[in-house]
């Protein structure tokens, strides 16, 4: 990443914090090179409107358009069959996520969860069914171009950068979004230097807001793993995503920081986006979604509120191996 030039993000029209009195790229990569130096910054020093967690939420707020309203379907999956060989990993799945909630997806091992996941972001490409987002079908497009429609995800393992710093990471994922062509960015123009201006402001805000803005300097490697999540979980949101689908982000934490990570999802539904969720940890899908989807074999078996499916005899009988003949 090259050090921005530009005196401010505010040129690119979204709302930043106040704006750095000094170049943050350049002193993120001081502290970053110093071996003497333990490479935690204060945001504030960077950026002291970063103090205020009010200026910070408006920052990372998503500001692109969606056709969609607020609680109308935002994705729609319609008949959604996956097969590999014959072998039906998702068989003819239905359901829609509406704008503003948080959607659980879950399953025992080997339901068809992250197949599901795969399909909807590209990584698959279904066998049947269909996959409607904001109002238009995504067809078999490639999974860059999913990103650019408005889909981020994060995975069941860490996918970082592990040698470039936490701001780094973040910054590559706000370049779904930029316009520079690669002539702009080799003539190093204008609009070139207010986007990695912006890329700059937006990283940080985005780090402060997951709770790791004195961490921007330290590699991604040398992050504790629950902070590699949220590094993750930052990158996603650098590009503006209309939804955002995590896969198992809880794997590996303790009480503590499963408590905290349902803290910060929910903080980010309330910041305005629409978010997908695939969990084990049946205290923490309970505690943070608005309606679940139950899928056991590739098959959906439940839809409803956490109360409803948790008190739903096949979703019992699918964790606990209650016989189907024994099924109320």
């Amino acid at each position: 990443m090259t050090s921005p030039q530009s005196p401010s993000g505010a040129d690119s029209g979204r709302p930043v914090p106040g704006g750095p009195d000094v170049d943050a790229a350049d002193q993120i990569a001081e502290a970053a090179a110093d071996p003497e130096a333990t490479a935690i910054v204060d945001p504030a020093d960077i950026d002291p409107a970063l103090a205020d967690p009010e200026a910070v939420a408006e920052a990372v707020a998503p500001q692109r358009e969606i056709v969609t309203a607020e609680g109308e379907a935002l994705l729609e999956v319609s008949g959604l069959t996956v097969e590999f060989g014959g072998l039906a990993a998702l068989d003819d799945v239905s359901f829609e996520i509406r704008r503003g909630e948080i959607l659980g997806l879950i399953g025992p091992n080997g339901a068809g969860k992250t197949t599901c996941f795969n399909a909807i972001t590209g990584v698959y490409t279904p066998t049947r069914g269909t996959v409607t987002f904001d109002g238009s079908p995504l067809g078999k497009i490639k999974q860059h171009k999913i990103t650019r429609r408005g889909i981020a995800r994060t995975f069941q393992n860490v996918r970082l950068w592990g040698e470039m710093t936490a701001l780094e990471n973040v910054c590559v994922g706000t370049d779904a979004r930029h316009q520079t062509s690669v002539f702009g960015a080799i003539a190093r123009t204008p609009r070139h230097y207010r986007e990695e201006r912006d890329a700059v402001d937006r990283g940080m805000a985005l780090l402060e807001f997951v709770g790791i803005g004195p961490r921007a300097a330290e590699k991604a490697s040398n992050l504790p793993y629950g902070d590699q999540r949220r590094l993750e979980i930052a990158r996603a949101l650098a590009t503006e995503p209309k939804l955002l689908c995590l896969d198992e982000p809880a794997a590996g934490f303790n009480p503590s920081e499963k408590t905290a990570l349902m803290g910060l999802i929910q903080k980010i539904r309330d910041d305005g986006y629409t978010v997908l969720l695939i969990e084990h940890d049946m205290r923490l899908v309970m505690g943070v979604t608005d309606r679940i989807v139950v899928l056991e074999f590739g098959r959906k078996i439940a839809e409803g509120s956490p109360r409803d499916v948790r008190d739903n005899p096949a979703v019992v009988a699918a964790y606990l191996g209650v016989p189907d003949d024994q099924i109320a």
